[in-house]
């Protein structure tokens, strides 16, 4: 059995965002969140100390491979950053000057090459112009949008400074759904909508020449498209889905010749660089990439895997003409998680297939071999847990659980016809997929019933309720993070950005069909439910019905409320108290049988 990981490492150390070169190529920043605090640290791009750059309010960090924090000014002599829902220039040396005062949330700031403005996203809906006149001072800004779109994300600005594109859809639709690109022209304001038949686009922005770029599905798969053509059409994912702004899942080089983009190959990463001209591609690294800048021969990413805490990397990339085919030497500039980490075995999954009446289904397997598995489904449901830095699934494998992450159809990275697939059917094929899954991993002899717990949170709580509901037979308990339980009661309360989710997921099946609320009196393993209070993604009143239903039909169940917690624990004491809860509860539900 591995060495235990501490709980203190899970509460320690900070989360790192969004690395950008700086225009000079001398610096990289990149957004940092340690406990409470959070600012935008700067460190050489050759490696070297790291020095805080933020001297005034603490910046508004994206998350994971998101973004939307910040832009470099074009002379590089400081950054655009957001902080405080207002837009500030924090300038190399000196103090922080606000420059709007929208009194509202402002988001994903892009300067124009040529110095002359900034363009930003507002209240996720709206996209405005701020003209600049020096190093800090500014004009009143104006809105580029017309208003015809719900959510309007990610603008980006073209190399002559001319034209702003951004990412813009409408309810019903998702951004998975029918996103398309907005072009603006800055001199007359005349707007322009595209977007190929029945995909979705995302990550609209320039080649160094001014031809348009982006990622979209028109083929099946998200992949880079440079003008009309694909950049390598393949059946991997290039992007994840847009659950925020700031994703840059690919960047060209500064002569345009090649692209850097992140391949997703059945939930495990990979960066590769293709040379346009031939199509040839270059492996750089295995892992999970994002957040690429490309400046002169530097090659930036936050890169992440199994056994890889996330770090922030530099590739230099004149090997693709010194020396083609090999791969570029990688240097780690900053690495999030505490050192302690390196005293740790981490476990590397092997991917794992199921057939369902014809159509394969896929998961990953953390191996510890010690008789007893956690099932671990994803939230979202329009999403993936790749096979990047979990520390949750390291702490439960290091003692000596299995840990199986399952994609049911709805999940992306294999395909837009897998994630489609769930569309009308949210809480039933996701919950029979995963069933599937589980029967699988008894098959194979991994575990049985009672050894096996299913795990999940938000929609991932929504499958642990059903499978608990509709396949008892496979799992001896569950445990549900604010889990969806009330798919008609969600689309009535939940926050603006999901608000019409289950337009979609849902459509025109039944609420009551679908909800395990409706059936959480067949529940009768034991449940362990954690909600926050203030969870504006899933009311704590999901959690507080399904504990009602089931103890009024005699079953177990017990709710752990976290005053003032939303969506996702942060205070370290709740999260103590959540693994400490959860072993208790597993040790006395769950039997090793090997």
């Amino acid at each position: 059995m591995a060495n235990p990981i501490p709980i203190e490492l899970l509460v320690a150390g900070r989360d790192l965002t969004e690395p950008k070169l700086s225009p000079d190529g001398e610096f990289v920043a990149f957004v940092q969140r340690w406990r409470s605090a959070t600012a935008i640290v700067l460190v050489p791009v050759a490696g070297g100390p790291e020095r805080l750059l933020t001297a005034g309010p603490d910046p508004t960090p994206g998350r994971g491979m998101g973004g939307g924090c910040f832009d470099w000014y074009p002379d590089g002599t400081g950054v655009a950053y957001c902080a405080g829902g207002e837009l500030w220039f924090q300038p190399l040396a000196g103090t922080a000057a606000q420059l709007t005062a929208l009194g509202r949330e402002v988001r994903a700031p892009a300067c124009a090459p040529d110095g002359s403005f900034v363009v930003f996203a507002v209240d996720e809906a709206e996209i405005w112009k701020l003209p600049l006149t020096g190093d800090s001072g500014a004009t009143e800004p104006a809105r580029l949008d017309d208003g015809a779109d719900a959510f309007c994300f990610d603008p980006a600005v073209a190399p002559c400074s001319s034209t702003v594109v951004w990412q813009a859809w409408s309810p019903p639709a998702m951004p998975w759904d029918a996103a398309h690109v907005v072009t603006a022209a800055v001199a007359t304001g005349e707007l322009d909508r595209w977007r190929p038949a029945d995909a979705a686009v995302q990550q609209p922005r320039f080649m160094p020449d001014g031809t348009g770029a982006c990622v979209h599905d028109a083929s099946g798969w998200l992949n880079v498209y440079v003008g009309d053509d694909p950049l390598l059409a393949e059946p991997s994912e290039h992007a994840g889905p847009t659950w925020g702004m700031g994703q840059r899942s690919f960047t060209p080089s500064p002569d345009g010749r090649h692209v850097a983009f992140c391949r997703n190959e059945a939930g495990f990463g990979r960066l590769c660089v293709v040379e346009v001209a031939t199509g040839g591609v270059t492996d750089v690294g295995r892992g999970g990439h994002g957040q690429l800048t490309w400046l002169g021969n530097d090659l930036v990413a936050l890169r992440t895997g199994a056994v890889t805490p996330t770090q922030v990397v530099r590739y230099d990339m004149s090997a693709l003409d010194d020396s083609p085919g090999a791969k570029p030497p990688r240097t780690v500039l900053a690495v999030g998680p505490p050192f302690g980490w390196s005293g740790h075995d981490l476990p590397e999954p092997q991917l794992i297939e199921a057939d369902a009446g014809g159509v394969t289904l896929h998961a990953r397997r953390y191996a510890a071999g010690d008789g007893r598995m956690l099932c671990w489904v994803h939230g979202g449901p329009t999403d993936q847990w790749q096979a990047d830095f979990r520390p949750r699934i390291s702490y439960w494998w290091s003692r000596g659980w299995d840990v199986l992450v399952v994609d049911p159809r709805g999940t992306t990275g294999h395909g837009r016809d897998y994630q489609r697939a769930l569309n009308g059917q949210w809480g039933r094929l996701d919950v029979d997929d995963t069933a599937v899954l589980l029967a699988h991993a008894h098959t194979q002899g991994w575990s049985r019933p009672e050894s096996t717990a299913i795990v999940g949170g938000s929609s991932g709580g929504l499958t642990v309720l059903g499978v608990l509901a509709d396949h008892p037979d496979l799992v001896a308990c569950g445990v549900a993070s604010y889990p969806v339980a009330d798919l008609a009661s969600l689309a009535d309360v939940t926050h603006r950005f999901e608000a019409h989710y289950t337009d979609t997921l849902v459509g025109a099946s039944s609420f009551e069909e679908l909800s395990p609320i409706h059936r959480a009196a067949r529940i009768t393993a034991p449940l362990l439910l954690f909600h926050g209070t203030d969870d504006e993604v899933v009311p704590i009143a999901q959690s507080e019905s399904v504990a009602a239903a089931i103890r009024a039909a005699g079953g177990s169940v017990e709710l752990v409320v976290y005053d003032g917690e939303g969506h996702g624990f942060r205070d370290p004491v709740n999260v103590r108290d959540e693994y400490d809860r959860t072993e208790r509860f597993l040790a006395g539900s769950v039997t090793p049988w090997q």
